[in-house]
């Protein structure tokens, strides 16, 4: 191998051990380059997946803590409609439980119409499901979010002061408790879908790795040898160099 080639392959050494890795060129591995590309493609999109199912079960988490606020309220109307209906309570004590009521229909109105997330509204109907793309082909869970407003659970007109029916809040508690159950499923298909997503990614980037990190004890071992090489044939080039010096210099000599 010539000089010049020493040369080259020490600069090849140089470089793959500055970045770390044996591919940072087409030239390096042809092969290798276009299989590593597919994997950091497909693992980017695994990524996405893992973020995107992330930021959802954010959501569902907010809407199922405000419907948890709405259930302990219908809970605390059911008691008091239950007291209400005892023959021993005056019309101003009905009065004053009505107040109540009212009090705590106003915190499920509120909790229905200003939950949101990302300022998307989820409790009061203006957004009935969310699409979710979990995997890294795009493909998505759809996760139905609820309509809690008065009206939707039957309750806006609920009075304690005259003729009522206590069934129409275990109407609204049964309503809650299944928006709860089905967001809680979503969220256990969406932390499926999240631990997919984000294991097959780990094992794609450590696919991608294995092709692309440089072998590091076998290259410096390559460096330090064509460091030698190169030291060697240098030393032979100017060896001969001082011989057809002498050798000149002895001809001149002669001649003259």
């Amino acid at each position: 191998m010539a000089v010049s080639g020493i040369y080259n392959q020490l600069s090849t050494n140089y470089e793959h051990l500055s970045t770390m890795k044996r591919i940072n060129s087409a030239a390096d591995d042809a092969a290798g380059l276009s299989i590593s590309e597919s994997l950091k493609s497909q693992s980017g999109g695994y990524d996405a997946a893992t973020n995107n199912t992330a930021n959802t079960k954010n959501m569902l988490n907010v809407a199922d803590g405000a419907l948890s606020s709405i259930a302990d309220s219908l809970q605390r109307i059911r008691e008091l409609s239950v007291q209400a209906s005892n023959d021993t309570y005056s019309s101003d004590d009905k009065a004053s439980m009505q107040d109540e009521i009212n009090q705590l229909k106003q915190h499920i109105s509120d909790a229905a119409g200003n939950t949101e997330y990302n300022t998307k509204k989820l409790l009061d109907g203006s957004v009935t499901s969310v699409n979710t793309a979990a995997t890294a082909n795009g493909s998505s869970i759809q996760t139905k979010l609820p309509n809690s407003t008065l009206d939707a659970l039957g309750i806006a007109d609920y009075d304690v002061t005259g003729s009522f029916d206590i069934s129409k809040i275990d109407d609204a508690i049964k309503k809650v408790s299944s928006s709860r159950s089905e967001i809680g499923a979503s969220t256990n298909a969406l932390d499926y879908a999240y631990s997919n997503s984000q294991y097959t990614s780990q094992n794609l980037t450590a696919a991608r790795s294995r092709i692309e990190d440089l072998d590091v004890p076998r290259y410096v071992s390559e460096l330090n040898k064509n460091k030698i090489l190169n030291e060697y044939r240098l030393f032979v080039q100017s060896a001969k160099t001082g011989q057809a010096t002498r050798g000149i210099s002895i001809l001149l000599g002669n001649r003259s």
